[in-house]
Order: structure tokens, then C-alpha cells, then sequence
């Protein structure tokens, strides 16, 4: 799932000027080994199983006008491992008309207590784990009746939304559902469980003029002679139950596909003209994703559908994935934000979240930690490292801006609230944490590793351990090392660099201290990279960091122009280290990647008087990386009026001609305020044609 709260732009980071358009198997806790952490006497366990679902089958009608369901349930069900004579379900805020056994033809009413939350039913006798028995539930069930408090956390928690029709706002009548953390108890009788899979039918009886999607395929459509219709789609291949959705309304279906499996992308008439614009590269995703996990894509066909007033970003019902209305886009406003990363969290969801299910909402990060990974895959393979590594920047900055985000673990059983889980650091951190887990073991070690896993555990529920031992199996190395510092412990190194040359003895001496809290946080071990630049050839180190201070020498033949500490720039961590300026300046032209660059350019600040430092900002305006050219244009309001004029029609090109929507109005900006005494109206005149709201605002703003 992706939260609104977890989208940062580079853009707002960077820019001052003008604003952005933008949850074990036992229940004995474990050693905790940083005893002062938060809720430090708190463990969540996962939930014990007592009873299976293997099927749900639901027959729903809806009231509109008091957004009310109207259910007939039929629950197959299984005693877990031991002999079960009840069932509790939940069911929050149901109005319970019937309980039945149902055996063959007959049906046998059941006694039952209900509390209002938990729905308690005895069986008519107790039932073996190799026997099936299912039972039926009639009931009423009242979502927005749901008190704030005390029956639900937060409005956002209802679980299943009637979205009234608003004609003046252009807000169409719709209905959608939102199942995580636990919220599909809200509208029917379940067991709020990720370690249950289950396979479902659902029968949506609608006004006939709406369009239905759910999980799965839609096996029947039938016209009522009420004028409503009803819709029957059926999952056949087991999920959890948090992964159930559904949703109704005036939806304009346009189709794709990917191998004979059915793309489509649900919207608004109004906006389906650029539903191809926005989700027209999912058949190429479902392809790339498949390819490079070695597992295809599993499920029956892959739907999107945009609704109205979105608890959050998206989220990745199985089969069918739900996303906010930002999604309702121009051309115009695709080209500021494309949201492609979202489109590629959800469907990546598919795998790491539908196909195999963090058991626990203390693994979460099994689930959003890969699928916030899989824009960055994504983002390297479309468009390259480059774009890739920009997109992580914003993953880092994002995880550094809360500072309580270092106090938390990755794999986190001490939460206040399972809503808590989804944070910078489930997503960004964890993230960043499985790029560093790639960069440890290699390309083919880790794609291998991610086969295996998936492959053992389709259709199952894990917990952290099994993604450890999938990497061990692979490998062949023990990991406990790396999981223990990076999943299952707070906080990141604090790495405090120097280095000199030594010439006496023909070498580079690189000191490294770790300074973060040990009381808080682990002595890290880190295998680092280190590129040594002498005369134009570079020489790659590899050294590992296991100790709170460390000295390592390297071979030089003569004093370097430059040592690149963490080469790869795959470190989560802060670094302070003192570079001359003519050693930043090398960096920005001869080390490969982008963070080189974002390094020089985040460390010029205290020297923007010197005219190497506005050099190497001059050649920032003409980066290849839009996030340098941002900074760049951020850095010249230093210039002096002779090196502004020099600059100046850099800088009116840049207003029309970069590529990239936020460098452009950022460019407009100075040209009304650094440049306001220059005639700058045939620019402006080109400027107001570009529909890009960034630049917009831009041209406008007071």
C-alpha cells in the first residue's frame, strides 16, 4: 500500500521559492537486546490460528442513501490443528439476522453471541483439521455507523465507502473498499488474519448502469428485472483476507494485456482518454517483473481502477489494485508527476505482499519495504541508473527528515498501533536496506535468492527469517550478521572519515570511526567500496568495517586527486568527511554516478565565494541528472551580478527547454527575481504556453 504521507518530492526538499504540486509462532518475546527502545516491554505476536478459512463466498446488495450492506455469507472452514467446536469471527458493527451449519441440503441454525466486534458461534460438535464444514451468516453490516474511538481508530479505518454524488464539486456516486490493516470486517464476517489464504466469490447486485471490478475474474453478469444488475467474480487462487476488495461506479474500462491475461485500467469517463498515459506501461512491468524474478506473474488478470476520496495512495488488492485520485490526470499534469513509482509499488505488491504475505504486521516490511524496492528496479531498467538512484535519494531524504525514524526497527514487534507500521521506515529504509542486501551478495546471488523465496512460499505467509534463510541457501553465507544490524535494529551508522596519503609507504590511510549511539543502536559491520583516483586511473578497494574505530591501508603509487569513500553509494547512513575543493571538483567530473555529484553539490555551500565551487555549479546546469540542475539553479542566487549575466542564458533555456517540468519553473522563478531586471517577456511568452503546473505557478505566483 502506499500512504500520501510517505510521497516527498526532491522538489520540496530543494526548493524554498514556491511550494510543491505534489502492521512468532510463539508467544514468548524475544532478548531484546536495546532494552532503552520505545515500547521496549511491548511484543506483538502474530495471531494464533485456530481456524482455517479456505473459501468465501458473499451475495451483497448495497442502500446507497444509508450506506448499508446487505450480506449473505457462506464461510468454508477448517479446524487449523486441533479438534475446534466454535468459531469466532470478526464482524464489526453488524446488525447478525442468521447463523447456519450448513450439511448438504440442509441448513441447521447455530447458537451465537455477538459483542458487536467479535461474532462467537458453536458448532454442533467439534471438527477435525481434515474435515470441511461451512457456515452461513445473514447480516446487516452499517460502515459509516462505525463510531471514531471506539469502533474504528480513524474515519479512514471504515474499511468499505459510499462516495455520495456532489454534481457542482464533479464528485460521481461510487463505492470502494479498503481491507488493510484490518478493515474488511467492516462489511463482512471474516478473520482478521495474514497468515489465512483463501479463495472467494463475490456477487455484486448493482444499479445496472455502474460498472463492478473485485479480485479475480468476472465469471457472470445478469441483468435483474429491477433494474440492477449482478456481477460474480471469483478468486481462485488463495489470498489474504485483507487482500478481498470491491468497488462500483461510472468507470470507463479501457483494455490491455500482458501474455492473454487481461490489463485494464478502471477511470472516470472524463478521464479515461489518458488511462493509457498513465498505466499504458503495466504490460511492460508485468514483463520486466516477471522476467527478473523468475516468477511469472501469478494471478488471473491485473486491474487499476482510480476512485474518489482514497484513504491513501494505492493499494494492491489482489488482482486489482485501488488508487487515489491524483491519479485522475491531464497530460498537463503528467508532466510534473507521472506517479509511475506508484504504479509500480502496487503491481510489484503482487509478488511480495499478495502471492507470499508478511505473517504479522511486525513483518510488514516483507511487504512494503520490496514493493517500495520495486520502483527503484523499475526505474533502473526503463530509464537507467541514474533515474533509479534519483528516486532513491528521495527514498533516503525521506527516512532522514523525522528524526524519530532512527529509534525504530526495520522488523518492528513493539508498535503502539499496527497503523504505526506504515512509516519511512517500513517503506524508504527498508528499501535502501535491500539495496545494500543486493549490493552485498551480488546481482544473480540476489534475484536467485528472491526466486527461491517466492517459490517456497507462494501462496503462503513468512516472517524475516525465511527471506534470511532463502539469501543462506543461495549463498551459502551465514547472514544473521546482516539481518541483525539492518532488520531487526534501529537506527544507521554515523561514520566519521579521514584519510591522508602516506608516501613513505606508498599508501592511503582511511580512519573510520563509528559515532552513532551504540546504547541504541548496533556497532555495524560494513563492507565499504573505496576508489582511489591516481593520474586518471581509479583502483577499487574493498574493505570491511567490524570495529567503533578502524584504520585501513591502501596501495597508491602516488598522493590520489581523489578517495571515494563508499564508491557504490549503496550506505544508509551519515558520513562527515572533509574534502578540499579541488577534490570535490574532481568528483564531480570523473566519479560515475549521480550521488558523486549530489555529494559535491550538497557540500558547496560553506564555499560559494570561491570561484572553483561556482565552476562546478555552472557545469551543474548542465547535468544530466535534473536533481543536479535543481541545485544548481538553488545555488547561483550567491553569483555575482557580472556572473549572472554571464549565466543568464543558461538559465532562460533552462525556463523552456529542460526536459524535466520542476527544473523549468524553478529557472521562470529566477528569471522574476535574480533576473527581473532583464527583458525576459518573449521568454515569459514561451513559458505561459507550457501547461506544466509547476511552471504555471511559477509564472504566476506573487
Amino acid at each position: 500500500m502506499s500512504r500520501n504521507s510517505l510521497f516527498i518530492s526532491i522538489t520540496c526538499l530543494l526548493l524554498s521559492c514556491w511550494s510543491c504540486a505534489t502492521t512468532k509462532h510463539v508467544d514468548i518475546p524475544p532478548v531484546n537486546i536495546y532494552a532503552n527502545a520505545p515500547n521496549a516491554d511491548v511484543y506483538h505476536a502474530s495471531y494464533p490460528l485456530k481456524i482455517s478459512i479456505k473459501h468465501t463466498d458473499l451475495d451483497l446488495r448495497f442502500d446507497w442513501e444509508r450506506a448499508r450492506v446487505f450480506g449473505k455469507a457462506t464461510l468454508t472452514l477448517q479446524s487449523y490443528f486441533y479438534p475446534q467446536d466454535s468459531v469466532i469471527l470478526d464482524a464489526n458493527g453488524f446488525e447478525v439476522k442468521a447463523v447456519m451449519l450448513l450439511q448438504d441440503a440442509a441448513r441447521k441454525k447455530l447458537p451465537f453471541t455477538y459483542d458487536g466486534k467479535k461474532l462467537a458461534i458453536a458448532l454442533d460438535r467439534k471438527y477435525n483439521r481434515d474435515e470441511l464444514f461451512k457456515i452461513f451468516i445473514e447480516y446487516t453490516a452499517n460502515p459509516n455507523q462505525l463510531e471514531v474511538g471506539k469502533d474504528i481508530a480513524s474515519p479512514d479505518d471504515r474499511g468499505l465507502y459510499f462516495i455520495q454524488p456532489d454534481e457542482l464539486a464533479g464528485i460521481p456516486r461510487q463505492l470502494w473498499s479498503q481491507g488493510e490493516t484490518e478493515c474488511n470486517s467492516n462489511w463482512f464476517p471474516t478473520i482478521n488474519n495474514t497468515m489465512l489464504k483463501m479463495t472467494q466469490q463475490i456477487a455484486l447486485t448493482v444499479p445496472d448502469s455502474m460498472i463492478t471490478l473485485s479480485n479475480g475474474l468476472l465469471k457472470q453478469s445478469k441483468r435483474n428485472n429491477d433494474g440492477t444488475r449482478t456481477d460474480i467474480w471469483k478468486q481462485e487462487l488463495p489470498h489474504a483476507p485483507y487482500l478481498v476488495m470491491i468497488a462500483a461506479g461510472n468507470f470507463k474500462i479501457v483494455k490491455n494485456q500482458w501474455r492473454g491475461k487481461e490489463v485494464s485500467y478502471y477511470m472516470e469517463p472524463k478521464y479515461a482518454p489518458y488511462a493509457s498515459m498513465i498505466f499504458g506501461k503495466t504490460p511492460e512491468m508485468l514483463e520486466f517483473y516477471s522476467k527478473k524474478l523468475g516468477v511469472d506473474y501469478p494471478w488471473d488478470k491485473y486491474a487499476q481502477i482510480v476512485v474518489r476520496n482514497f484513504v491513501s495512495g494505492a493499494m494492491e488488492n489482489t488482482s486489482a489494485s485501488v488508487f487515489f485520485d491524483r491519479m485522475n490526470m491531464t497530460p498537463a499534469e503528467y508532466k510534473d508527476e507521472t506517479y509511475e513509482d506508484i504504479v509500480a509499488h502496487e503491481l510489484f505488491h503482487h509478488w511480495f505482499g499478495d502471492l507470499v504475505t508478511a505473517e504479522s504486521w511486525a513483518n510488514l516490511p516483507l511487504n512494503e519495504s520490496f514493493a517500495t524496492y520495486g520502483e527503484y528496479l523499475w526505474l533502473e531498467h526503463k530509464y537507467g541508473r541514474e533515474e533509479a538512484d534519483m528516486h532513491a535519494l528521495n527514498d533516503e531524504l525521506a527516512y532522514f527528515a523525522k528524526d524519530k525514524n532512527k529509534e525504530l526497527d526495520l522488523i518492528r514487534f513493539n508498535y503502539a498501533d499496527r497503523e504505526q507500521m506504515f512509516d519511512e521506515v517500513s517503506y524508504q529504509k527498508g528499501g535502501r536496506i535491500l539495496h545494500m542486501l543486493r549490493e552485498t551478495v551480488g546481482d544473480d546471488a540476489f534475484f536467485a535468492s528472491l526466486q527461491l523465496y517466492l517459490k517456497k512460499h507462494a501462496y503462503q505467509s513468512v516472517e524475516v527469517h525465511d527471506l534470511r534463510q532463502a539469501f543462506e541457501q543461495v549463498t551459502g553465507q551465514d547472514l544473521n550478521w546482516f539481518f541483525d544490524q539492518w532488520f531487526l535494529a534501529a537506527g544507521h551508522p554515523l561514520l566519521e572519515i579521514k584519510t591522508h596519503y602516506q608516501d613513505s609507504t606508498k599508501q592511503v590511510i582511511v580512519q573510520i570511526a563509528q559515532k552513532q549511539d551504540l546504547a541504541s543502536m548496533p556497532l555495524y559491520k560494513l563492507p565499504i567500496a573505496i576508489d582511489i583516483y591516481v593520474d586518471g586511473h581509479v583502483d577499487r578497494q574493498t574493505v570491511t568495517l567490524t570495529k567503533q574505530e578502524q584504520t585501513f591501508h591502501l596501495p597508491a603509487t602516488k598522493s590520489p586527486q581523489l578517495i571515494n569513500f563508499d564508491a557504490k553509494k549503496c550506505i544508509l547512513g551519515k558520513k562527515e568527511q572533509s574534502k578540499s575543493l579541488d577534490e570535490w571538483a574532481y568528483q564531480y567530473k570523473h566519479a560515475p554516478l549521480f550521488m558523486d555529484r549530489f555529494e559535491v553539490l550538497e557540500n558547496l555551500n560553506d564555499v560559494l565565494d570561491s570561484a572553483k565551487a561556482k565552476e562546478i555549479v555552472v557545469a551543474a546546469l548542465t547535468d544530466s541528472a535534473w536533481m543536479i540542475r535543481l541545485m544548481a539553479l538553488g545555488a547561483i542566487e550567491k553569483f555575482t551580478k557580472d556572473e549572472l549575466k554571464q549565466i543568464y542564458p543558461t538559465v532562460k533555456k533552462m525556463a523552456t527547454a529542460d526536459e524535466r517540468s520542476y527544473v523549468r519553473a524553478s529557472a521562470v522563478m529566477l528569471l522574476r527575481t535574480l533576473f527581473q531586471n532583464y527583458d525576459n517577456k518573449e521568454i515569459f511568452k514561451i513559458a505561459s504556453q507550457d501547461d506544466a503546473p509547476s511552471v504555471q505557478q511559477a509564472l504566476h505566483m506573487k
